[in-house]
């Protein structure tokens, strides 16, 4: 893992106050005369990113992988977008193998005021052919899955699912089978959110951690599903 850790890993007031200031003020001008303040909230990202990498090393294979990597631009792409604010309303991370672009099922952290930070983690927006394999794996071997997200510490952390819900059942599924409600789902993606009072902790990135292990069976599960299973095939 190519990183050092920071002397400062955590947030603090000034950030949040600036994020909730480019809200009402999301233009070129103001950004760029307020730059030090951005440049100052970003430095305490990388901190805290660093401090997650760290944290997640001795369970999570992330050799290689640069804080750089992990951190998502504060500019938004305006291109194809009714709205041309020119800047993201939050500060934000992907933790997976090489960082951010992994292609995997990764760890996702979003910071934004107003209570609204959380990390998150799990199917969103899968390929055709993945969302077939989650249903498949449910209709043949459901329990893995329900020992992992009805767990009681799983459930406690990640009281919210969330993603699209078909409202009638997938093709090749009768309406009364007993996994039903799973099988509808095309996305299902947890969520475990964070006040700004949290945020600001100085055991926010171990908080952050301490997530992420909870999480991983579920990541775990839907990695090998969607990615290794055919792998762990062909070498066998």
């Amino acid at each position: 893992m190519t990183t050092k850790t920071s002397s400062k890993a955590t947030f603090t007031a000034p950030t949040l106050e600036f994020m909730r200031e480019l809200v009402e003020n999301n233009n070129r001008e103001w950004f760029h005369a307020n730059r030090p303040r951005y440049d100052a909230a970003k430095a305490e990202l990388i901190g805290v990113v660093e401090r997650v990498l760290t944290g997640l090393s001795p369970f999570e294979p992330l050799a290689n992988t640069a804080v750089k990597d992990c951190i998502f631009r504060i500019n938004r792409d305006i291109r194809f977008s009714k709205d041309k604010a020119p800047y993201k309303s939050n500060l934000a991370f992907a933790i997976g193998p090489g960082g951010r672009q992994s292609g995997r099922i990764d760890y996702y952290v979003h910071i934004q005021p107003g209570n609204q930070s959380f990390l998150g983690a799990g199917m969103w927006q899968p390929t055709p052919a993945n969302l077939a394999k989650f249903r498949q794996e449910i209709d043949y071997n459901v329990q893995e899955l329900k020992d992992i997200i009805e767990a009681p510490e799983f459930k406690a952390y990640f009281p919210e699912a969330s993603g699209e819900v078909m409202k009638t059942s997938p093709k090749g599924y009768s309406a009364d089978h007993p996994e039903i409600d799973l099988l509808r789902r095309k996305e299902l993606f947890f969520l475990h959110r964070y006040t700004d009072k949290e945020v600001l902790k100085p055991g926010f990135a171990d908080e952050v951690v301490r997530g992420c292990r909870i999480i991983k069976p579920y990541c775990d599960l839907l990695n090998y599903l969607f990615f290794d299973e055919k792998e762990e095939s062909v070498t066998l």
